[in-house]
C-alpha cells in the first residue's frame, strides 16, 4: 500500500523492533514524517509509539471513525534531563490512558479485531510472503 493510502484507523505490521511482529493501529502522520502508532497497550501491550514507514506493512483492516490525536505531537517524544523524573513518566502513562480510551471501544464495535490485534504475526516454511494479501 503506497505511503499516500494510509488514514487513520489502518491496522500495521510491524516488522522491526521490540514490538516486532506486534499489530498496530495507524493513528497519525507526525511533522517527522514518521508514523504515530498504538497498539493500544491495553489489547496488545504496544504503547504510543513513532515508526519510520520503511519497517510497517499495512493490511486492509482498517478501525472505523478513528479519533484525533492532535494533542500527541513529535514534542512528546523528544528526550530530556527530566524523562526519569517521576512527573514525566506519569504524563507519558496519562498520554497513554487517554489514547487507549479513544480506541479501545471502536476497537469492539468490530467483530474479532480485539483478538486479530492482540495476536503476533508470523510466517512459517510453507506460506508464501509475496502471495499473501494484507
Amino acid at each position: 500500500m503506497p505511503k499516500s493510502e494510509l488514514v487513520p484507523g489502518t491496522v500495521l505490521i510491524l516488522l522491526a523492533g521490540r514490538f516486532r511482529g506486534k499489530r498496530v493501529v495507524f493513528v497519525k502522520r507526525l511533522q517527522s514524517g514518521l508514523l504515530l502508532v498504538n497498539g493500544p497497550f491495553k489489547v496488545n501491550g504496544v504503547p504510543l509509539r513513532r515508526v519510520n514507514r520503511a519497517y510497517v506493512i499495512a493490511t486492509s483492516t482498517r478501525v472505523p471513525e478513528c479519533p484525533k490525536f492532535d494533542d500527541i505531537t513529535d514534542d512528546h517524544f523528544k528526550k530530556t534531563a527530566s524523562d526519569k523524573l517521576p512527573e514525566h513518566k506519569e504524563a507519558h502513562k496519562q498520554a497513554q490512558k487517554q489514547a487507549d480510551a479513544r480506541l479501545v471501544p471502536l476497537i469492539h464495535q468490530v467483530p474479532l479485531l480485539r483478538k486479530y490485534l492482540a495476536a503476533k504475526f508470523t510466517l512459517t516454511r510453507t506460506m508464501r510472503p509475496h502471495l499473501i494479501k494484507f
